[in-house]
């Protein structure tokens, strides 16, 4: 213990030697903090899914100053239509290395949209599904350039109050399980448009900002099988949309007055020709995209329940999926039994949630796409479609697979080919059980 004149001295030194050892805590200090950044992200390479866009060109300079990791861009062409070149070059300007840029329309619409509705897959009874089926395609090949680049991390842009979030994770997480993930709108403190501009304008970030500076009235979300628009006027339920928001479709109101028919050919399932003309899956989409957007097809103004819990109201246009799924329940309708359409039906709800939620990598999933798919054997065939200002109406279908069997089905003379008689002890071997009740004294009304 220091006495009195021993504690006036330790003071004085201590007043003396404050400069160095301010200077050694500073540096401790900033020594400390480094390790602490590098300990708290323990990434060192991340691959991001990268637009070129606002957001994610933000995101992108955000990963390099917060986690001080190299980043690696992935661009994906799902058929959103727009050019996708500058991405590359924002991409080069900001430092990148690493740079993919793939086309994966194709992969888009054969191994995910055509399975889906293979299914007839329709979420609330409405909605086609347009974004939810894109997101496990870029989930899985965040995870495949994560793969071949060494990255121990992927990166989106999606927000925190959305499905998009949990359907890139649940994916990611499902094809590879120890992957991290950063979601910067879960972590940063950029939470309006003014503030990621700032942050844009500080680190000299390529954004073209005076198309930028003109906040869009929607969110929108393109690829090939639909367009969605969100926010704006459309989060008041009650607002009619502007016509002018429409973009893939003209209205009904303005389509021809005369009919266009299409044929559609069907092999196990997929369109694999249009009139005559045989298409790759893409090919077929697009088309579809178009003749539907001719006619008005496909516009949808809905409130949907999203998975984290709220309600979102939207819209969509969706053409070409319009005309799919009302010509695929018509060649189903002439090819597949009874029962096994009637269990398609129930168990498609529950197929579509999985889809809507996040969940294609589900084994749930995967186990009813076989079920579904091995019911689409004999689903071959032709459906003439007629499209109508906003219509899409079944003019016809054939099939050699068919089971309609005209001969039994005809109110004229069968030639003995159904006996009628034959119904009456049916009908009674069905209503014994009712009959049984009733003969019990258990009165209906």
């Amino acid at each position: 213990i220091l006495k009195p004149c021993s504690r006036t001295f330790a003071a004085s030194l201590l007043l003396q030697c404050a400069p160095s050892f301010e200077a050694h805590l500073t540096g401790a200090t900033m020594a400390a903090a480094k390790t602490k950044k590098a300990g708290k992200s323990g990434i060192k390479k991340v691959v991001l899914a990268y637009s070129g866009g606002l957001d994610t060109s933000i995101i992108l300079k955000w990963l390099q100053e917060e986690y001080g990791c190299e980043v690696v861009t992935f661009t994906a062409d799902i058929g959103q239509g727009e050019e996708l070149e500058p991405a590359r070059a924002k991409a080069k300007a900001m430092g990148i290395k690493q740079i993919y840029i793939d086309d994966l329309r194709e992969e888009f619409v054969r191994d995910f949209v055509f399975p889906m509705f293979r299914a007839n897959s329709i979420y609330e009874g409405e909605y086609l599904l347009g974004t939810s089926i894109a997101r496990p395609l870029i989930a899985k090949r965040l995870i495949e350039i994560a793969n071949e680049t060494g990255a121990d991390a992927i990166s989106h842009g999606a927000t925190g109050k959305g499905n998009d979030q949990v359907r890139f994770e649940l994916g990611a997480y499902a094809l590879k399980p120890g992957v991290k993930v950063i979601a910067p709108w879960r972590e940063w403190n950029l939470t309006s448009r003014e503030t990621l501009m700032a942050y844009a304008k500080k680190h000299k970030i390529p954004v073209d900002f005076a198309k930028a500076g003109k906040k869009s009235p929607y969110s929108m979300d393109a690829n090939l099988l639909h367009i969605s628009y969100e926010g704006g006027g459309l989060e008041d339920p009650w607002w009619e949309p502007e016509e002018d928001m429409w973009r893939w479709t003209v209205s009904p109101e303005k389509a021809p007055d005369q009919p266009q028919y299409i044929e559609l050919t069907y092999k196990k399932g997929d369109i694999v020709a249009i009139d005559g003309k045989r298409l790759s899956p893409a090919k077929v989409l697009a088309k579809l995209n178009a003749l539907g957007g001719k006619h008005g097809v496909g516009r949808l103004d809905l409130v949907e329940n999203r998975y984290v819990g709220m309600k979102s109201r939207g819209a969509y246009e969706t053409p070409g999926g319009t005309i799919m799924l009302r010509a695929h329940r018509a060649i189903e309708s002439l090819t597949l039994d009874r029962e096994v359409a009637h269990l398609k039906d129930e168990l498609m709800p529950r197929y579509a949630s999985l889809v809507y939620n996040g969940y294609w990598w589900s084994p749930e999933r995967l186990m009813l796409q076989k079920m579904i798919d091995e019911s689409q054997q004999f689903v071959n065939g032709v459906v003439r479609v007629k499209l109508y200002k906003g219509n899409v109406i079944v003019a016809g279908r054939k099939s050699d697979d068919s089971i309609f069997d005209a001969t039994i089905a005809t109110f004229e003379d069968d030639g003995g080919a159904y006996n009628q008689k034959d119904a009456e002890g049916f009908i009674k071997l069905n209503a014994l059980r009712l009959r049984i009740q009733a003969g019990k004294g258990r009165k209906i009304l």
